[in-house]
């Protein structure tokens, strides 16, 4: 028979990853047209090119009219695959880098900060896989029935490149960056915001002042790790020229944008980001507290 510890810690594992996942399906499914509109920005290299997207607006015009509503969801099996894997590991390495660092007597600050940081890079290397999957779906313009299945994409992609840096983990450096500095803003804010500001004894406005923290919390990340991203995007997706890899490593792509595009194209996709994460944000850690409570109590 388990010792008490062990079975309370399983228990604890066991609801962390069940709130965690309902946390990730819920928000990918409500925000994932989003980030293929993110991704499309992010991938295109000027718009002097008549195929390329002016404006937000002009972006889901163009993908609804030549793609169809369903274009607005390519890419959307990677990530719900991918989601209850890494949420689980979001949340319950969260909690548990948390419980390592409390013993050493740091501010608060620094705990739920660098709990984040850990959360985001162990997270990144579980979903980095599912994400050149994603965006190489993503970048695709050809109608949604006419494009490849997810499977067959992560077959082509292991065929043709490997299991390595230059195959189905490409651009793992930028996905390690883009999660470590997001998860280490996003859960740094939201708890030592939430915990400085006084609960609501009215559940409505209660649920109002998570949210809201919720909202900020995800923004404010989008903002400072969007570099990453875009950086990710390039990576990942199709290179300027056929056969030559132009963007191979994190930084080196970064400084390449930034000398060939200028300091604002390391911001591609950053209204749609915004647009995602920061409700979607609010929504994640939402869901998770809320089915994490639930679970708790009924469980």
């Amino acid at each position: 028979m388990p010792s008490p510890t062990h079975t309370s810690f399983w228990t604890e594992a066991s609801q962390q990853v069940l709130a965690g996942g309902s946390a990730g399906l819920v928000e990918i499914c409500l925000m994932h047209p989003l980030d293929v509109v993110k991704t499309r920005f992010q991938i295109q290299r000027s718009k002097s090119d008549p195929t390329s997207y002016k404006s937000l607006g002009d972006c889901f015009k163009k993908i609804y009219r030549s793609e169809g509503l369903l274009g607005f969801y390519k890419g959307i099996l990677p990530p719900i695959l991918a989601e209850t894997p890494k949420r689980a590991v979001k949340f319950f390495t969260f909690e548990q880098y948390k419980k390592l660092l409390v013993p050493l007597s740091l501010p608060p600050a620094w705990v739920f900060a660098i709990a984040g940081l850990g959360s985001g890079l162990t997270e990144a290397i579980v979903v980095n896989p599912f994400e050149v999957v994603k965006v190489g779906l993503q970048a695709n313009r050809n109608a949604y029935a006419q494009q490849p299945s997810s499977f067959a994409q992560a077959r082509h992609i292991i065929k043709t490149q490997g299991i390595g840096l230059r195959g189905i983990n490409k651009g793992l450096s930028a996905t390690l960056g883009r999660h470590g500095v997001f998860n280490m803003i996003y859960f740094g804010f939201y708890f030592n915001v939430k915990n400085a500001v006084p609960v609501n004894k009215d559940a409505t406005l209660e649920f109002l002042r998570k949210f809201v923290i919720g909202l900020a919390s995800g923004t404010l990340a989008s903002i400072i790790n969007i570099p990453f991203d875009v950086a990710k995007s390039r990576i990942q997706g199709p290179q300027p020229e056929p056969g030559v890899i132009k963007y191979r490593s994190c930084w080196k792509t970064i400084i390449t944008v930034y000398k060939e595009e200028g300091f604002l194209a390391l911001y591609k996709g950053l209204l749609p980001k915004i647009m995602r994460l920061g409700p979607g944000g609010a929504v994640m850690l939402l869901v998770y507290e809320y089915s994490y409570a639930w679970l708790q109590k009924h469980w």
